[in-house]
């Protein structure tokens, strides 16, 4: 039986065993769903056993579990490392939401005419990862596997997986491998595959703006004290210059600067600025004067703020000059930017700008590195055969301006290149409400990895 004959008759129970996966609200960021992430990763072990591996481990950490998992045929035989994630963002607002998030309802879209399911997680990463496990399975019911396969499943990535580090550092001999295999990345569309060969890197902070002992009445202390969200407002206003250019001294001190034929390149990919903005429904784009979107949003050094907070909040009126005020702020970043450097040029600069009257502190949440996946490395040309081969279309090369934190970890402590195979689109809503994942591209995905191994032991034979 082929691939896609197996695929096709048991699509309806991958989709139950998925919908029963994505039903668990794993959000790693909200310690009251502790014991959800733990049932999750519980539940992601069993569908490692019933696909068919041989060892299946549900390590604990000090925060979330890591579930390893594999099947080892031949020694002789290259060995490839699945990673990916169980943990989702928080589903807030949930007003905005259409259905329930972690109740997966199937609707149909003009992008995806045959359904998509929508839910948190369903491409963010549950249903990616998943795509995995049930091409295991395939392969094995159907002529079995041609290189050995490892499992590493966290329930911290969108935390900045805390303790992933810890886990490789102290498992490296378990996790040795030839290549690393990754869907949680996307690609141009379902006509134009693409293969992800760049990840931004990332420093994430937080920032506390302090002025009075205590929130006072606007009206006999106002004009006379510092107010920290008018002060906290103002400063992360100054950290953009009128070219949208971070001011932050140092910030681009390490970025390299792209020649104009991998500009030109860049170039050549499919996008439509105007169904951007009509997606988006926005008028016009915005960003870092002199370059494209395509480069704004992949190649060139962010800094954003992810959320901002303070003083009263709740129904009604409350007339009072906070204490405090707060910000989340990230920054992308590209090439050889040290996320540790960046993070503390940040601390030192906005610190320096904050006027008499308030105090500033400044926490680091976590971070990464850039990643660059060369187009002639082998894991790159397999993964480029196996999307051919399954979309009849050849894949294109493509930087993203997301950013994977553990790819670079994974490179300098296991001395293993990465291949992200993704098959979400950027129109499916990851981390905001009604995330969703097209039923056309979860099927394809299973049926596009067991080519990658395919065309990867091929080349590796050729190799050795």
């Amino acid at each position: 039986m082929s691939y896609n004959t197996y695929i096709q008759e048991n699509k309806n129970r991958f989709l139950t065993e998925l919908f029963e996966l994505i039903r668990i609200p794993s959000i790693s960021a909200d310690s009251y769903y502790k014991s959800d992430v733990q049932k999750a990763a519980n539940k992601v072990s069993e569908l490692l056993k019933a696909a068919g591996c041989d060892s299946v481990e549900v390590h604990q950490t000090s925060g979330h579990p890591i579930v390893y998992a594999d099947k080892l045929i031949n020694p002789a035989l290259p060995t490839i490392l699945v990673y990916g994630h169980y943990d989702v963002q928080p589903a807030t607002p949930l007003e905005l939401w259409e259905t329930p998030p972690f109740e997966p309802t199937i609707r149909t879209t003009a992008i995806h005419p045959q359904g998509a399911i929508f839910a948190r997680g369903a491409c963010d990463d549950k249903g990616q990862m998943f795509m995995h496990i049930k091409s295991l399975e395939t392969m094995l019911k159907n002529g079995g596997l041609p290189c050995n396969v490892k499992f590493m499943i966290e329930g911290e990535e969108e935390v900045g997986s805390v303790n992933l580090e810890v886990f490789v550092k102290q498992n490296k001999a378990k996790l040795a491998n030839n290549i690393i295999l990754i869907s949680d990345t996307g690609m141009i569309s379902n006509k134009q595959p693409s293969i992800t060969t760049g990840l931004r890197g990332l420093s994430y902070v937080e920032v506390e703006v302090t002025g009075p002992n205590r929130d006072l009445h606007s009206g006999l202390y106002g004009g006379a004290v510092a107010n920290p969200i008018n002060i906290l407002a103002s400063m992360i206003a100054s950290l953009h210059d009128e070219n949208r250019r971070v001011v932050i001294p140092g910030f681009y001190d390490d970025v390299v600067e792209l020649s104009e034929k991998e500009r030109n390149e860049i170039a050549k990919t499919p996008f439509s600025l105007e169904e951007y903005q009509g997606a988006l429904q926005i008028e016009a784009v915005y960003g870092e004067k002199g370059y494209s979107t395509l480069e704004r949003n992949s190649i060139r050094p962010t800094l954003d703020v992810n959320g901002i907070w303070g003083g009263y909040m709740g129904e009604g009126a409350k007339t009072v000059i906070p204490s405090k005020a707060f910000a989340k702020i990230s920054m992308r970043l590209v090439s050889k930017q040290d996320w540790n450097k960046i993070s503390d040029l940040f601390i030192c600069h906005f610190k320096s700008i904050a006027p008499k009257g308030v105090k500033v502190e400044v926490k680091i949440h976590h971070g990464g590195q850039a990643y660059l996946m060369p187009i002639d490395h082998i894991g790159y040309r397999a993964a480029f055969e196996a999307y051919q081969e399954a979309f009849g279309v050849a894949p294109l090369p493509q930087y993203s301006g997301g950013s994977i934190p553990i790819v670079a970890l994974f490179e300098k402590e296991l001395d293993s290149k990465s291949v992200l195979m993704g098959f979400g689109l950027d129109s499916d809503a990851i981390h905001s409400p009604n995330e969703h994942f097209g039923i056309f591209n979860f099927l394809k995905g299973i049926e596009t990895i067991p080519l990658f191994y395919k065309n990867y032991l091929k080349r590796y034979l050729i190799d050795n």
